[in-house]
């Protein structure tokens, strides 16, 4: 069956990548906007009495540790979950991620201790590696060479209010616990509707064929052309969890290092404004590239943009809370190229290792906030949170602009050939 040509098939593929990505990014950050109320429930049964009075400090320490174990845990997930749908095909990984991450969502509403926080933390973001990336090549490999564009930017944009929706849910229930209980729920829902979406056909013509090497992670560092392209396309994402992460999880501290003096106390605000932000900056991003048919410029001129806000960030937050939230959904706005990165992704390389690469290069630039993480912590004590920030920055948005320059324009890229 050539699914390309039947509009409902199709059309079915990017329903179910859309909500896979929806609960995806919902899980995502759940972690973010429940980070202070479930540890700081956890800590008041399990520190000793005399530690009580300095929660606030173990709070912020776990919760990064926290993050950092979600985090190392795609870095894992998506070099196992690419290699896998390049092997076995994009629907064994989008329905067995989605399954992974929703038991293990439902399992985190269950935690009462912070060693098993960060091991149900770091299977649920092995899970939550594999969905994006396999719906993302899927999607591709199945519509007009000229409209894909449109299918990632309809499943990004609904995915990334995934996160809207999370934190709706955590002001309105006001219980960390059933918020991961939804989600979880949310996603084995979403397993049922995988009935009656068909395999991507440049892959099932593929499949058959012995000569051709599928899914070898480790041949895109065989040769220096490929590998910096792989690292141009991973490098020119970093700028938004470099945002998401410093500017926007640990809103809170940032906000009273930089002197606001009502810093919101936990982050489900400013992460769902920052996502609201994300969600139009996604669509207009994607009609951008489709009308401009280009990805290179669009990334181009959105990165840009992320830089001039995080600059507005360091320079005028502390004057108003209000400003604040306009600012973060300026910033989320201008970190909503997602869509047009993953389709730049899944376009350079051939269908023998394009889930590979477009399942761990969004996980390898959320892998980056460890790094991010500590560096952080290394250049804090000796320059303080806010020089350490910007340093960091610097770093990374030097490094976005090189990648971007060098990356080669996709639009509208016949897919259909191999890596050899």
């Amino acid at each position: 069956m050539n699914v390309s040509q039947n509009s409902s098939l199709v059309s079915k593929i990017i329903i179910v990548a859309a909500l896979g990505y929806f609960v995806d990014i919902y899980d995502l950050v759940l972690f973010g906007m429940e980070r202070v109320a479930s540890l700081r429930e956890i800590l008041q049964t399990t520190l000793p009495a005399a530690e009580l009075p300095n929660i606030g400090k173990y709070i912020e320490s776990i919760g990064a540790s926290l993050l950092n174990w979600q985090m190392f845990g795609m870095l894992v997930g998506g070099i196992f979950w690419g290699i896998l749908g390049d092997k076995k095909g994009r629907l064994t990984v989008l329905f067995g991620s989605i399954l992974t991450y929703s038991l293990a969502n439902i399992a985190n509403g269950l935690v009462h201790d912070t060693d098993m926080y960060a091991i149900l933390r770091f299977i649920s973001g092995f899970g939550l590696a594999g969905e994006l990336g396999a719906g993302i090549t899927l999607v591709s490999e199945t519509m007009p060479k000229e409209k894909r564009g449109l299918g990632t930017t309809v499943v990004a944009s609904v995915g990334l209010f995934g996160a809207v929706v999370a934190g709706l849910t955590t002001l309105l229930l006001d219980n960390w616990r059933l918020s991961y209980f939804i989600g979880g729920g949310l996603g084995l829902l979403l397993f049922v509707l995988r009935i009656g979406v068909y395999e991507s056909g440049m892959f099932n013509s593929l499949k058959e064929n012995k000569t051709v090497n599928k899914g070898n992670f480790f041949y895109l560092f065989s040769h220096p052309k490929l590998t910096l392209k792989y690292l141009n396309v991973i490098l020119i994402a970093i700028p938004v969890w470099y945002v998401m992460y410093l500017l926007v999880q640990f809103a809170p501290e940032m906000c009273r290092a930089l002197g606001l003096p009502n810093a919101p106390k936990e982050a489900k605000i400013p992460i769902m404004v920052a996502y609201i932000g994300i969600t139009i900056g996604d669509v207009m991003s994607g009609l951008l590239s489709q009308k401009l048919k280009s990805r290179k410029k669009v990334l181009f001129l959105y990165i840009a943009l992320t830089l001039l806000f995080s600059i507005c960030y360091f320079l005028f937050v502390q004057y108003s809370l209000t400003l604040f939230y306009v600012i973060v959904f300026f910033v989320g706005y201008a970190t909503g190229y997602w869509a047009v990165f993953m389709s730049s992704a899944s376009e350079l390389f051939g269908t023998n290792i394009r889930a590979t690469v477009t399942t761990t290069a969004p996980n390898f630039v959320r892998g980056s906030v460890p790094l991010m993480s500590l560096a952080h912590l290394t250049l804090k004590p000796h320059v303080g949170s806010v020089q350490s920030a910007i340093y960091i920055g610097i770093v990374v948005f030097i490094l976005a602009f090189i990648a971007c320059y060098k990356l080669e324009e996709t639009f509208a890229k016949d897919l259909n050939y191999t890596e050899s």
